[in-house]
């Protein structure tokens, strides 16, 4: 019962300060983008806030956070990366939907911090089309979010990595930086969010040059075996919660 209440809690912190900013923040949509990602940084940073305050679970950093214009592939079991990379990262572009720039309201802020949409039906011509847009992105300093299997993924599934990440590295010439974390095991799929830690692992970066098969084995071999060993940990420490 407990549980739910404090997932309830949450949800209330979530809603209501998304609401407020989406408010509040609308007229900065008129000026320079950086202003929008300086205060969707501060929304993240609070959600994340709320999440510890309510729901009791917090966020441990491991690994050298990335700065700078460079390609961060992450592992994707929830929308709870989405938000914590916005926090950790200096404003990120994050590779999206293209439907979802339509959106009301949200599209239009995310239009403004220029997210990277793409189509996922457009093959070989979205991804040229999207590293247009990246490369003026990486000028400009700021680093680019990209989850390589193109949704999210149910613990211990088989994995299913798209070259998608590894055409626009090779394209545009810049490191990636791979992600692993256990995000899972804490934001489910549905309303409940449970207490504990959530570990972000920034892993060793992949230089540039790599063939696109090579490249793809060794972002997959680091991302899923980072990954297992956080979730086996964080399974155990659930376990021994529950039965205490």
């Amino acid at each position: 019962m407990i549980l739910y209440i404090r997932s309830a809690l949450f949800l209330v912190w979530f809603a209501t300060i998304s609401v407020l900013f989406h408010l509040v923040c609308l007229p900065l949509l008129m000026l320079p983008a950086r202003y929008t990602c300086a205060a969707a940084r501060i929304w993240a940073r609070m959600v994340l806030l709320g999440l510890r305050w309510f729901a009791g679970l917090g966020v441990e950093i491991r690994g050298e956070v990335p700065e700078g214009g460079l390609i961060v592939a992450s592992k994707h079991f929830s929308a709870w990366e989405t938000i914590a990379l916005m926090a950790i990262l200096r404003h990120p572009s994050m590779v999206m939907k293209q439907s979802l720039l339509r959106l009301p309201v949200n599209g239009w802020y995310s239009r403004k911090m220029r997210m990277l949409a793409i189509d996922r039906a457009g093959g070989a011509s979205a991804i040229r089309s999207m590293a247009s847009g990246a490369a003026e992105i990486l000028a400009d300093g700021r680093p680019i979010v990209i989850f390589p299997e193109g949704t999210r993924k149910k613990l211990h599934a088989a994995p299913d990595y798209k070259p998608g990440v590894a055409a626009l590295c090779s394209q545009l010439r810049r490191s990636c930086v791979p992600v692993a974390h256990n995000s899972g095991l804490f934001w489910t799929g549905g309303f409940l969010r449970r207490p504990g830690t959530v570990v972000v692992e920034f892993l060793e970066p992949i230089p540039p040059g790599l063939r696109r098969s090579e490249f793809m084995a060794v972002l997959q071999e680091r991302i899923e075996r980072a990954t297992a060993k956080l979730l086996a940990k964080g399974e155990k420490e659930i376990a021994v919660r529950q039965a205490a």
